[in-house]
């Protein structure tokens, strides 16, 4: 059996946080957490905001260090790698975040924020990185015009397919979306949601999917986990939690959900010429 992509023991995250002028108390973000992703897998973390899945998010990308526990990736502890080697382990695996507004420098054209990836981790020609940062801006569904647009130009969808074409820049075998969609619109959420999926059909991307909504989780993942207080509450294939959630705190995030489109699973949305 193939080792998985992904694989997390006995994670532990505790925050120090002030409790008045003098003192101070321990926070406990995420609890005995365990999860392994297979290569080309889509595994769901749902929970409601402060249940600790971002907090899982950033220990994966290696961005916080574990209070205890290990994060594997590639077979590699990330607490034990060298700076070199977590320089080459983040070209693996790249975020997507929720708010396209604020992930893009507003004063940086599209071609420079995608060619910036390469400019810092590759040694490549000028004429190399043009040409990459074009035909990334066609796996997105974007006209290459807009690549001398700047953020304050472009609409909520189109700021997002962007920040996942500079997520794609360096070819990553992961890709953590943390709310990736919460942000747009419903019916902009969709088609963002079946460019993801049309992206790892043809990439054999993995997907680490961070939701509150399950219904989106269920459009796009076979497996999910339910994070409650810092701790995986239930898990299991989407569809088994989605027809019978056994855990209470699940059948609430059910009862609140809000389908991204009549039919989430399948939304056939062919992006116009400067799509959304």
């Amino acid at each position: 059996m193939n080792s998985p992509l992904v694989d997390i023991r006995g994670l532990r995250k505790v925050f120090s946080v002030s409790n008045g002028m003098l003192s101070r108390r321990e926070v406990v973000a995420v609890e005995n957490f365990n999860l392994s992703i297979s290569a080309g897998e889509s595994v769901g973390l749902v929970g409601e905001s402060g249940s600790g899945k971002s907090t899982v998010a950033r220990l994966l990308l290696g961005l916080i260090k574990p209070s205890s526990g290990a994060v594997r990736f590639e077979g590699q502890d990330l607490a034990l790698l060298t700076s070199a080697q977590f320089r080459a382990s983040r070209r693996r695996t790249q975020v997507v975040f929720q708010n396209p507004h604020t992930s893009l420098h507003p004063r940086m054209s599209v071609a420079q924020s995608l060619a910036e990836p390469l400019i810092i981790q590759e040694r490549v020609s000028g004429s190399e990185i043009r040409r990459r940062v074009a035909e990334m801006v066609d796996v997105v569904g974007l006209p290459r015009a807009f690549l001398h647009r700047f953020p304050h130009e472009l609409s909520g969808g189109q700021k997002q397919r962007i920040c996942i074409a500079r997520a794609l820049m360096l070819r990553p075998r992961l890709l953590v979306l943390d709310e990736p969609t919460s942000a747009l619109d419903v019916s902009v959420q969709a088609q963002i949601l079946e460019l993801l999926r049309g992206l790892q059909r043809e990439w054999g991307l993995t997907y680490l999917f961070i939701s509150h909504n399950l219904a989106v989780v269920e459009a796009m993942c076979t497996r999910v986990l339910v994070m409650y207080h810092g701790r995986v509450v239930e898990e299991g294939p989407v569809d088994d939690v989605m027809v019978k959630p056994q855990h209470v705190y699940t059948r609430r995030l059910l009862a609140a959900t809000l389908s991204p489109s009549p039919d989430a699973r399948l939304p056939q949305v062919e992006p116009e010429s400067g799509a959304v």
